[in-house]
């Protein structure tokens, strides 16, 4: 429904917490310095809580929200006059305010394994090509965004697969558009196969197609791009 709801601009907020004890409703707590709205059933929209907020943090807008519960907030303050109920009741708001949002996969194919997927595939054609040894996914923790995102990725491990990496790899840029490809591998020697692998594939396929590697250190650091 539309209605009349308090809206918290936390960059005006200076956290003096005046609004969390004007409001009759217990709707406003403070959460690592910051006014935050619990529920938006919890709060009237009636405003007492505006005259004392001392940074002009709140306001009074209209927006879809759910309907003000008068119920749900009588029981919930006559609950937080036990100690251990309060406790309990604070825990759960808390966790459930600051709760993250799943981050979501930017793959755009699968399978991922160099030594699952098919050498002629549609989603090759002109595709950026990112070809990663396994462990640089873990070790870097933002590599959906920097590395897998509109790209499509290929992973392996030159050490532990009994496979020759290179033949397949040439097959898949010969029969198929490659636009780019990145390699992304780890400092650790045995890394250098991965590398060595692509660069012996793009010659094999006798295509000519503009490679990057970037290596990363175990500690999640870029150390180069070349």
């Amino acid at each position: 429904m539309i209605r009349k709801i308090v809206n918290i601009d936390s960059e005006k907020c200076n956290g003096c917490g005046a609004c969390a004890s004007a409001c009759h409703e217990g709707a406003i707590v403070m959460i690592d310095g910051k006014a935050r709205l619990i529920k938006e059933d919890y709060c009237d929209g009636l405003g007492d809580c505006l005259p004392a907020c001392p940074a002009d943090a709140i306001k009074i807008i209209e927006r879809e929200a759910a309907a003000y519960d008068h119920d749900a907030v009588m029981n919930r303050l006559e609950a937080m006059k036990d100690p251990a109920l309060r406790a309990a009741i604070e825990k759960a708001e808390l966790l459930e305010l600051t709760k993250t949002e799943p981050i979501p996969s930017l793959l755009k194919s699968f399978p991922i394994q160099i030594k699952l997927v098919p050498i002629r595939a549609a989603f090759f054609n002109g595709c950026k090509l990112l070809i990663a040894a396994d462990c640089t996914a873990y070790a870097y923790g933002n590599f959906h965004q920097d590395f897998i995102k509109d790209h499509v990725t290929l992973i392996g491990c030159t050490k532990l697969d009994a496979a020759n990496y290179a033949e397949k790899l040439a097959e898949i840029f010969r029969q198929n558009d490659i636009r780019e490809i990145t390699v992304a591998r780890m400092t650790v020697p045995c890394c250098g196969g991965m590398e060595m692998a692509v660069h012996q594939a793009i010659a094999a396929s006798g295509k000519e197609i503009p490679v990057q590697t970037v290596t990363i250190d175990t500690d999640g650091t870029i150390v180069s791009r070349a």
